[in-house]
Order: structure tokens, then C-alpha cells, then sequence
């Protein structure tokens, strides 16, 4: 009998910066706004469900660009009740999610605005390939 494996790669379409910060998520969205032209608001939490069926949930803002169509994201690194939505990166804070990120100079320029807010420690971007629980950041 023959045995057929399936093998999947993740698509993963967006870019993504690491912000360490001490702030809560709330301040340093204002303070991302106000920095860089972005509307950044509340939403509904991001849920993982491990496999023990427990589910954590993580901070989650929004703000879609009409004009270009990009999506940004910034995400809570650290859940509500414990938990890392990317254990390897657990000295990170947040997480500045880019989708349809065309203009590579209009990103960067967003990443040092943020690195220029006082309170952030550092704010890099990252490849999504390189982490291992990458599949945390698909919603």
C-alpha cells in the first residue's frame, strides 16, 4: 500500500516589524498614529487555539489604506491571560503587520518614524520565513 504525504507552505504576503516597547498596546498605537499618518483602531482580539483546546487571545488594531489597499496590523505579542503568539521572538512586544506593502521606501520610512517614539526600544523589520510559528500571524 502506498503512502501519499501532503506537504504545505504557508503564502505568507505581508511584511512584518518587530517592536519592543514597554507601552501598553493602546499607547503605542496612538503613538504609532500620530508618528506615521495611520488610523490604527480597536478590533476584535486574534484567537490561537492550542492543541490542549485552550484558547489565547491577543490585542489586536486596524487600519485599511483605500487609496493603495494595505492593511496594517499591529499585534500583541504577549495574550491577554499569558501566552507568546511568536515564542522565538519573546523579547518582542508587538507586531506591525504590512499586507500589500508595495512601496519599499514608504515601509521604511514608517519603520523609523517608529524607531524615533521615544518609549520604543527597537523596531526592525523581520522575515516571516525565518519564524517557526509563523502560522500564528494567519487570520
Amino acid at each position: 500500500m502506498n503512502k501519499l504525504t501532503l506537504k504545505y507552505e504557508l503564502d505568507i504576503d505581508f511584511s512584518l516589524i518587530a517592536i519592543t516597547c514597554p507601552l501598553k498596546d493602546y499607547r503605542l498605537c496612538y503613538y504609532v498614529n500620530k508618528a506615521t499618518g495611520l488610523d490604527l483602531h480597536k478590533i476584535e482580539d486574534h484567537e490561537i487555539l492550542l492543541e490542549s483546546r485552550k484558547s489565547i487571545y491577543f490585542g489586536r488594531y486596524l487600519f485599511e489604506n483605500t487609496n493603495d489597499h494595505t492593511v496594517y496590523y499591529l499585534l500583541n505579542n504577549k495574550g491577554v491571560e499569558g501566552g507568546i503568539l511568536i515564542p522565538e521572538m519573546r523579547g518582542t512586544d508587538f507586531f506591525l503587520l504590512v499586507r500589500n506593502a508595495i512601496d519599499e521606501e514608504l515601509l521604511a520610512w514608517q519603520i523609523n518614524q517608529i524607531s524615533q517614539i521615544q518609549e520604543v526600544l527597537v523596531a526592525k523589520e523581520i522575515d516571516p520565513y525565518k519564524l517557526k510559528s509563523r502560522e500564528n500571524l494567519i487570520f
